[in-house]
């Protein structure tokens, strides 16, 4: 760690603000389409399921563009958004933003996964015992669903901290607002001499991404016990 400068820190709690933020961002309405996607028919799922998963398909640089022309200062969203003194483009916050989007596809899809694997009789017995719409959700679909859930929120944690090319394209890299460990690294590596502290950050994030994997077993553990099933 002898590579690593205290500017070098400030990147690696950024990195993590960015992607706690991505994730918190994310969750509610990944869960709400993977509910959606796995419950639902109506016109246009087809289409929705597509558009969840476009991020993957697209390179991650075209996705920061799209997004920089959305919600950029001259954006379609981004200028009604700047009168308000909302601006996301070349700061943190958009790097999170960008994160998220990049991120979502990856939690939609255990989540979704999670929620099919719900018996139907299980709802429909909740449903004959009287309880509504959103108390089927909140005390059956969800509790069952949550090792899914888990598993989708680490996965885009996961993905949050590594994003590179949505990230720097939407909120550049600029020191103490938007550099992010995967920018810091890539800068490192295109300056003479900065092998050594290239090799520090990436050891740092192969330390968080170890921790991860270690918090989503624990994590997919607890939920599992909390709904009943392991």
């Amino acid at each position: 760690m002898s590579g690593l400068t205290g500017q070098d820190l400030s990147i690696v709690l950024l990195s993590l603000r960015v992607a706690l933020t991505a994730t918190l961002l994310a969750m509610p309405l990944a869960f709400a389409v993977a509910l959606a996607l796995a419950r639902g028919r109506f016109p246009g799922r087809a289409l929705l399921d597509a558009a969840t998963h476009l991020p993957l398909v697209l390179p991650p640089v075209a996705t920061g563009y799209i997004l920089l022309l959305l919600l950029g200062r001259q954006g379609w969203l981004g200028q009604p958004l700047a009168r308000i003194g909302v601006v996301l483009a070349f700061d943190w916050t958009g790097a999170a933003l960008a994160a998220a989007v990049m991120a979502f596809p990856l939690m939609v899809r255990p989540m979704r996964l999670a929620i099919e694997a719900i018996p139907p009789q299980v709802d429909q017995a909740a449903r004959t015992l009287g309880a509504g719409p959103w108390s089927r959700l909140l005390r059956v679909t969800l509790p069952l669903a949550l090792p899914g859930v888990a598993a989708g929120a680490v996965l885009g944690f996961a993905k949050a901290l590594g994003e590179f090319g949505a990230t720097i394209t939407f909120a550049a890299a600029i020191p103490g607002v938007s550099l992010t460990l995967p920018s810091a690294i890539y800068q490192a590596i295109q300056t003479p001499g900065g092998e050594q502290r290239a090799a520090a950050l990436c050891l740092v994030s192969a330390l968080i991404a170890i921790a991860a994997v270690m918090g989503a077993d624990a994590l997919t553990r607890w939920a599992l016990r909390r709904a009943g099933t392991g």
